[in-house]
């Protein structure tokens, strides 16, 4: 294996030295993996002087086509990106935070290694250890807000060892995403992230289970009609219910972690799981632009419409 060329500060492996004296350091940040939310932050990232380096090995053509879009540096292999990479960012579905962070580690990775994907603290808790056995600090993080651009600025939550919050949170400075350091170790990221997910996510899919069932009766004028006035209802929303519904691949697994965390603590999972199976059953309209129509059709052919 090459010999790592990587200085350390206070124990972390933080950026290259400089080729000559007086030049900035430069840090370098791994992603994984660039999605609709992932190549927009790297690309944010960038905007600091950051290079950001992603592995193309196995990903999509529509990942391939962002990370050219936004300036990412592509690597081999995943060893390759480990060994360069300072800091690594996980962000992909909560269903494979830990297999990523599994992969990582076997490539004894020994840097910063943020997963700012939406589990529960438990779920964190063991992507800690998995990656910390090869040597790697782990930072708890938690995106909240739309993917960031001109007119969209997310906020990245961090949780952790406060010596490696910092590097983190440097990578963002002067761009869309706004870095929030909190106190009190790993989950309180994820945890954050979970109580936002528990209403935002949820209410969306009640409200448009809601606006179905009104259709189905030939009443959703009045129901309309009914929220009319109150401009923070979801129901009012209904153009928004064909978005939801194209984010459900990602968003059901999100609130099957959000169910786990509530059940951590003695609160009712109920509604967490409830939205999750509500959105199984677009699990078909994934990354797709429907009509309304549609969407409200799917709902009504689920797996639980189909004879026992």
């Amino acid at each position: 294996m090459r010999q790592r060329h990587h200085r350390r500060l206070h124990g972390h492996r933080l950026s290259r030295e400089p080729e000559h004296p007086g030049a900035c350091r430069m840090t370098t940040l791994g992603i994984l993996h660039p999605g609709s939310m992932g190549a927009t932050v790297a690309a944010q990232a960038r905007r600091s002087g950051t290079k950001v380096l992603w592995c193309p090995a196995g990903r999509s053509a529509s990942s391939k086509e962002r990370a050219e879009r936004y300036g990412l540096t592509p690597v081999h292999a995943l060893s390759e990106l480990v060994e360069q990479a300072d800091i690594i960012l996980s962000l992909c579905p909560p269903a494979a935070a830990q297999d990523v962070a599994r992969k990582v580690a076997a490539c004894s990775y020994a840097g910063i290694y943020v997963d700012g994907n939406a589990v529960s603290p438990a779920t964190m808790a063991n992507i800690s250890a998995i990656v910390q056995r090869s040597g790697a600090t782990t930072v708890d993080g938690s995106v909240i807000g739309s993917p960031p651009s001109d007119s969209k600025s997310p906020r990245l939550y961090l949780s952790g060892p406060a010596d490696a919050l910092r590097p983190v949170a440097q990578l963002f400075e002067g761009s869309a995403v706004q870095a929030h350091l909190l106190s009190g170790g790993i989950g309180q990221a994820s945890a954050l992230k979970l109580s936002y997910s528990s209403y935002q996510k949820a209410s969306r899919a009640l409200a448009a289970v809601a606006y179905a069932l009104a259709s189905d009766h030939g009443v959703e004028a009045e129901l309309l009609d009914i929220v009319e006035g109150r401009t923070t209802s979801y129901l009012a929303e209904t153009a928004y219910f064909p978005k939801v519904a194209a984010r459900s691949w990602r968003w059901g697994p999100e609130m099957k972690e959000t169910a786990h965390a509530l059940e951590e603590v003695g609160l009712p999972s109920d509604l967490a799981d409830a939205a999750a199976a509500v959105m199984e059953r677009w699990a078909a309209l994934k990354d797709t632009s429907s009509d309304l129509a549609v969407v409200l059709q799917e709902l009504h052919t689920g797996p639980e419409s189909e004879p026992t």
